[in-house]
């Protein structure tokens, strides 16, 4: 199935104002709703004073805005939506300015709207196979004069032809390194790496077949064995951490993360469109979930 086009004009045809974003809530969320109180099914209408959808008896209502990320809010549906498309839409992020200019809302406003977002984005780690590519890197921090440079560490691996998966680790030890592999690259796999010892440590503990190239020796591939993938993901973080968000926070660093995961191992899906897919994750329940994800990745 050919992915569905959703350009900037069609949305704002198909989403003009609130009501209409209302209603794509209330049947996403309630597709059949069944009144508790008269047991019929499919009987609910639009309250047009009140974000609610009631049922011909009366005695029963149903808000569709509750228990989502929108609960709280007094900014517009229709902004919230916009916001949710421009982030589907972006491959370098969206930052809280630009939602501010587009969404013509206070700078607080925008950033905390991302901020709830980038939570739709964080899924859980996906078990890799085959070929899997595994590397580390450092993101961010400046030095000041006399004091170490104060990076993040992130570790990765990805799949040939498949998923990535990405977490913050304390350090590029043996054990450090051991669980988010454990955790990601199946039993039996190949594991591709460069030359740092913890790799080969790890390879022999857990039975995987290893390869690596010597880039202390300025090798970079031998044959099928290289880290090409993994660092082409890096760069593509690094770029648009650097030339949208500018600065990151080590405290935010897996929010970030976990949305450039989300755009790689999704953006090729030919299924549905990446706003469908955020929009079916407004649940505060999803939410809470992948707020655990993202406290478990910047623990490392």
């Amino acid at each position: 199935m050919k992915k569905p086009v959703l350009s900037i004009l069609r949305f704002h045809e198909e989403y003009p104002d609130n009501d209409t974003c209302l209603e794509r809530l209330f049947n996403d969320r309630f597709p059949k709703p069944t009144c508790p109180v008269c047991k019929r099914v499919n009987q609910y209408h639009r309250i047009a004073s009140r974000a609610r959808f009631s049922c011909s008896c009366g005695k029963h209502h149903i808000f569709p805005k509750e228990g989502t990320i929108f609960e709280h809010s007094s900014t517009d549906l229709v902004k919230w939506f916009f916001a949710i498309y421009l982030f589907s839409q972006s491959r370098n992020g969206v930052a809280a300015k630009e939602l501010q200019r587009e969404l013509q809302v206070t700078y607080k406003t925008a950033w905390r709207m991302a901020k709830e977002i980038r939570k739709l984005m964080n899924d859980e780690p996906v078990l890799q196979s085959g070929e899997v590519e595994a590397d580390e890197t450092w993101i961010g921090g400046k030095r000041r004069r006399g004091e170490p440079e104060n990076k993040t560490i992130v570790f990765g691996t990805v799949e040939r032809k498949g998923n990535v998966n990405a977490s913050i680790v304390k350090d590029c030890t043996e054990e450090s390194l051991l669980h988010p592999i454990r955790d990601c690259v199946a039993k039996g796999s190949k594991l591709l790496t460069d030359d740092w010892r913890a790799y080969k440590s790890i390879a022999n503990i857990e039975g995987y077949d290893h390869s690596s190239v010597n880039h202390s020796a300025r090798q970079y591939a031998d044959g099928t064995t290289h880290t090409n993938t993994i660092e082409g993901f890096w760069s593509q973080l690094k770029r648009s951490i650097d030339g949208t968000y500018h600065v990151v926070s080590p405290k935010y660093l897996s929010s970030y993360l976990g949305e450039f995961v989300f755009r790689y191992n999704n953006g090729r899906r030919d299924d549905c469109h990446l706003f469908d897919l955020l929009l079916g994750r407004v649940t505060l329940p999803h939410v809470a979930a992948v707020a655990r994800i993202a406290f478990a990745r910047q623990q490392g």
